[in-house]
């Protein structure tokens, strides 16, 4: 399985020539490396002009009569589907089943070029009949039609889950169907309004965020925007918003819930220009009460997923060198994540919270998930990690915290453990109030061991932030 941004993907260098090489010497350079494909840049700038695939220069020449000593510029796809080299895995899944391309350059930020990636490299959408599934979401002309599409995901996505394919694996494969599900019906939301002609983009957050979606969900969205100063602001909002409900009222109808706290781009408080978004993220580290806190554990797991990905790329660059100049807004984080401890007692056994009305079960959402989800996010803002799932934040976090290897799966496989008992309940629960909660007595002698083995790898996790921050 493949984790991390796309450089980690990208195993060796690219094939590279200049526009003036022939395609013979393109094909020579192919089959000494064994590449299937060549990037064609600017000699002095190293900047990508062009690719070119093997089977691009073997149709030229067998079909269209091209010659050897041609220029292979002249067969190249020019200005090539790019993403920056640090962007995660998970956007390029994406992009390539929206785009129907197999391959895509990568770049540094300066914009030379740093690698290419092809579909076979990415983990998402392989196998499950994802690629079926991912036609009828972009071949789906209206929302009741991308309704009948994003049921069909869900049913196939537990029928996966019941044949027994991992957690981390079905959150992205789930994940990467959910985010074109969301993207058709935002295209098919835009024809409908006359929108401003400034760059914007749709931002997730929360599970959908952190690509941990399960399969009772609400949304957490929000939408950025350039505008030149803050009257531009206000005036350009009142013009995106419409938009914008319309596309929260479309994903509801399509399972996705409406969110009960308001946090969708529908919300002109979610709804904000560039400078906005970073005035509001300064507001919460500066102030770190009730509130913010309840907010950073939804907003700063945003990614972008229509639109123009460089604004929010932008925020998340203007992001990651300010949490550590707030301390007192990190150990905030750290105290309001060991409010939440993991449900094994002193002796070991189980604490339940359900009450009265829930009782002899434990909340699996707020209580399992959570440690690990809290603080792996709280690692990511002190390192400047730009992942946004957990179990990539843990990884990526394992170096500065000198962690082992054996460590971070120990704690990864701990989390996702607890992924798929809340996978398995809320595909059987019938009160939506049940979807997260287990009661231990259900579940084998084998499944409650390891469910508190998980639970102490959580609490290990809380004991480390809690040393980190002299809590």
């Amino acid at each position: 399985m493949v984790e991390g941004s796309l450089r980690q993907v990208a195993q060796r260098p690219p094939l590279t020539l200049p526009p003036s090489a022939t395609v013979r010497e393109a094909l020579a350079g192919m089959n000494q490396q064994q590449a299937e494909t060549l990037v064609v840049v600017d000699e002095q700038e190293q900047l990508p002009l062009g690719i070119v695939t093997l089977n691009d220069l073997v149709y030229a020449i067998t079909l269209d009569g091209g010659g050897l000593e041609e220029p292979v510029a002249g067969m190249m796809t020019a200005a090539p589907l790019s993403l920056p080299a640090d962007a995660p895995t998970h956007r390029a899944t994406v992009l390539m089943a929206k785009r129907g391309v197999r391959h895509i350059v990568l770049l540094e930020p300066d914009g030379r070029l740093c690698n290419v990636i092809s579909r076979a490299d990415l983990f998402g959408l392989r196998g499950g009949g994802a690629d079926l599934l991912a036609e009828s979401v972009t071949a789906a002309m209206d929302v009741a039609q991308m309704a009948q599409a994003a049921a069909a995901i869900r049913q196939r996505g537990s029928e996966l889950f019941a044949a027994g394919m991992g957690a981390e694996a079905i959150c992205h494969w789930m994940s990467a169907l959910n985010d074109l599900v969301v993207m058709r019906v935002i295209e098919l939301i835009e024809d409908e309004f006359d929108l401003p002609a400034v760059p914007w983009c749709w931002m997730v957050m929360g599970s959908e965020g952190r690509l941990e979606q399960t399969f009772a969900t609400d949304q957490d969205n929000g939408l950025v925007f350039q505008a030149d100063d803050a009257s531009a602001a206000i005036r350009l909002r009142e013009a995106f918003l419409p938009f914008a409900r319309a596309v929260n009222k479309g994903l509801d109808a399509c399972g996705f819930t409406l969110c009960r706290g308001g946090i969708m781009a529908g919300n002109p408080a979610w709804c904000l220009s560039l400078a906005e978004w970073q005035a509001r993220f300064s507001d919460w580290m500066r102030t770190p009460d009730p509130k913010a806190l309840l907010h950073s554990a939804i907003f700063f797991d945003f990614r972008p997923l229509y639109g123009r990905y460089e604004l929010v790329d932008e925020l998340r660059n203007w992001l990651l060198p300010q949490p550590p100049e707030h301390p007192r807004f990190l150990r905030a984080l750290a105290v309001e994540a060991l409010s939440c401890g993991p449900p094994l007692g002193w002796t070991g056994g189980f604490v339940y919270d359900g009450g009265i009305e829930h009782p002899h079960s434990i909340d699996l959402k707020r209580f399992g998930a959570r440690p690990f989800v809290d603080a792996a996010r709280i690692w990511s803002l002190m390192y400047g990690v730009w992942a946004t799932s957990t179990g990539d934040r843990l990884r990526a976090v394992a170096e500065p915290l000198n962690l082992s290897a054996e460590q971070v799966a120990g704690e990864v496989e701990s989390f996702y453990l607890i992924q798929r008992f809340r996978f398995r309940q809320q595909l059987v629960a019938e009160d939506p109030d049940d979807v997260n909660r287990v009661d231990p007595d259900t579940l084998n002698e084998l499944h409650r061991l390891m469910l508190k083995e998980a639970f102490k790898q959580a609490k290990k996790l809380q004991l480390r932030l809690k040393l980190q921050h002299g809590l």
